[in-house]
């Protein structure tokens, strides 16, 4: 059974960084790993996926240039560097391993519980 937890959330100013952590207790070798946020009042979306293998990341497109999604196996976890923050990013993030390994879609299979992203002047 996988599970998910998600870390390095906060409150920055526009403009700062910040890196999200998402780390399993099963491997996540095997997986499609998924970056998502809700913002208040609105729906939860995909923001980025990294495939189990390769380089064919996904970003939507309000977070590309801005956003890096990355792998280190070695500790068995997945990050997301967040740069040149903007209000509109504020939201609970969430990380998640998908059904599909090559990014395909954004159906997921596991779900950490979240970490909150706040920016603000």
């Amino acid at each position: 059974q996988l599970q998910l937890v998600e870390s390095g959330g906060g409150s920055v100013q526009p403009g700062g960084s910040l890196r999200l952590s998402c780390t399993a207790s099963g491997t996540l070798d095997y997986y499609a790993v998924g970056w998502f946020r809700q913002a208040p009042g609105k729906e939860r979306e995909g923001v980025s996926c990294i495939p189990h293998y390769g380089p064919n990341t996904r970003y939507v497109d309000t977070v590309k240039g801005r956003f890096i999604i990355s792998r280190d196996k070695a500790k068995n976890t997945v990050y997301l560097q967040m740069n040149s923050l903007k209000p509109e990013d504020t939201g609970v993030y969430y990380c998640a391993a998908l059904s599909y390994r090559d990014c395909v879609n954004w159906e997921a299979d596991f779900w950490g519980q979240g970490t909150q992203v706040t920016v603000s002047s």
